[in-house]
């Protein structure tokens, strides 16, 4: 029978619903707008550029509050600080769905993710506290489930909502939702006792240099490929900014006296080797789901609702297994859990590597369902490992540095890939184009079947030669453009083969295990 204190009760229960349902708000708003730019541009008249920076604005805000979450936390109380950022994430969804101009949308989008961003690293920090040692592999499944599915069901949702109904629905939706988050979590949840005295003082400068450096990498990672990267001086002058002010953060940090986000934390072992494998795994998670619609849409010619739908199974491949995962790695241990899962997401990136131009859903099926059992094997017992592994003060600021260093590898990574698909894609051509011209035999006798062919269909010797020619060149465009995919999904694999010698450093067994053992009656 288990101990009383190990039940999960209503209360525990209704933590969890409250916790997660702000999770999901948060993570798919991430992703949710990206269908529906289109739909805004033409409703508010906006250009491409100033419609990016509804995503761009809302990223950028959640990852510079994402590492102040601990310290805003223990400065106003955990339940509180949870509450109201919810509330303002509510309300400015109330505001982005009445928003009548571009400029109005981004501001409130910004403002949408202060709020956003404080959920993220508050909430994995709960669901730690709501959980024993025993079950915390359950309570990191949980919140796995929103933290992994959210970026997957945000493209597909919004483009659902957006021709169902219009754009400004998806962030309506959030005002229901949120308020019932925030009454629970206002009924339920309770702060944990203070680990000391609460600091004071405000530790104005490493604030200031957080915005600054983190605030400038974030754009130039969302903004780099949009303005050919350093060819552009403001690219250039974001760069130098966030590199300065990351430094000063940094030795702020270190020795200042309260500091607002505590880096001494990752003298941790597991903290560390935690925030590299999050980082990585961000990479991957955010990555792939970055290529594949890209790749369905560009290349197969599928729809948006179709290229949703192909990553629905491995979504709900990653919430089975996460659970699934939450039970066993009490006994299976966190290092031979995440090994497992590392080798099936290579083994999913290569399969990834070998789709064609007539790849069809059998194809692309079986290697998303790979990913998603990876994600799966992956998520749980590196939140376990990392976040169980640290003295209950220190918690909330790893979960923050856990969570930002998932977020900017995402960020990392999608601007890695949108850039090497490009490069890539220009190297293939030109590698092909020097094989398919008027000199090559295979690419003469092609030119002039399909010269023939227009010239059935009544074009003029001249049109007909150039109809060919165009099309054999869309037709290279597009092989070009495949070799670059399995380009970018080899470098994905190639990253987790070098992240493997990490696993030396990750617990055999749960942290907390023997512990509990040892304290349990014989």
């Amino acid at each position: 029978m288990e101990p009383a204190d190990e039940r999960l009760d209503l209360r525990r229960l209704l933590i969890v619903f409250s916790v997660m349902l702000a999770v999901l708000l948060e993570i798919i708003d991430t992703s949710i707008v990206n269908t529906a730019l289109p739909a805004m541009m033409g409703n508010l008249g906006a250009t491409l550029d100033e419609i990016d920076w509804v995503i761009t604005g809302y990223i950028i805000s959640n990852v510079v509050v994402i590492p102040l979450t601990g310290w805003l936390a223990a400065r106003f109380g955990r339940k509180r600080y949870f509450t109201l950022s919810i509330l303002l994430f509510t309300f400015a969804s109330l505001m982005c769905g009445l928003a009548g101009s571009a400029d109005t949308l981004v501001f409130w989008r910004v403002v949408q993710g202060l709020g956003g961003g404080a959920l993220l690293a508050t909430s994995q920090a709960i669901m730690v506290e709501t959980f024993p040692a025993r079950q915390q592999g359950t309570g990191q499944a949980i919140f796995g489930v929103g933290a992994m599915i959210g970026p997957s069901l945000g493209p597909t949702l919004g483009g659902w909502i957006t021709d169902n109904y219009s754009w400004h629905w998806i962030f309506l939706i959030n005002v229901p939702l949120g308020l019932l988050a925030a009454f629970l979590c206002a009924s339920t949840l309770r702060d944990p006792a203070p680990a000391g005295p609460r600091r004071t003082g405000v530790d104005w400068p490493g604030i200031a240099l957080l915005v600054v450096g983190v605030g400038c990498l974030q754009t130039v990672l969302e903004r780099g490929h949009k303005d050919d990267w350093f060819e552009s001086p403001t690219i250039v002058w974001l760069s130098a900014a966030a590199l300065l002010g990351s430094l000063g953060f940094v030795a702020r940090e270190l020795t200042a006296e309260h500091p607002v986000v505590d880096l001494r934390v990752l003298r941790r072992p597991a903290l560390a080797v935690g925030c590299a494998l999050g980082g990585m795994m961000g990479v991957g998670l955010y990555g792939s789901i970055f290529l594949l619609p890209v790749y369905t849409q560009s290349l197969l010619h599928w729809t948006a609702w179709q290229s949703g739908l192909v990553v629905l199974p491995s979504s709900i491949t990653t919430a089975v297994m996460m659970i699934v995962c939450g039970r066993l790695i009490w006994a299976v241990g966190p290092r031979a859990m995440l090994g497992a899962g590392m080798l099936v997401m290579i083994a999913a990136l290569w399969n990834m590597s070998q789709w064609t131009l007539a790849a069809g859903w059998d194809q692309l099926f079986w290697p998303q369902l790979l990913r998603g059992l990876a994600m799966g094997l992956m998520f749980v017992p590196v939140s376990v490992a990392t976040l169980r592994s640290l003295p209950p003060a220190e918690v909330p600021q790893g979960a923050g540095l856990y969570n930002l260093f998932r977020q900017l590898g995402g960020s990392f990574g999608v601007a890695a890939l949108t850039t090497l698909l490009d490069r890539r894609a220009e190297v293939h051509r030109f590698q092909l184009s020097e094989h398919v011209g008027r000199l090559d035999p295979i690419a003469s006798f092609q030119l002039a079947d399909l010269g023939r062919a227009f010239s059935e269909r009544g074009l003029t010797p001249a049109a007909a030669e150039r109809a060919a020619a165009a099309l054999l060149d869309a037709q290279v465009g597009a092989h070009a453009r495949l070799v670059a995919f399995q380009d970018a999904y080899l470098y994905l694999a190639a990253l987790f083969v070098l992240g493997l010698p990490l696993l030396w450093f990750v617990a055999r067994h749960a942290p907390g295990k023997e512990a509990a053992q040892a304290a349990a009656p014989h």
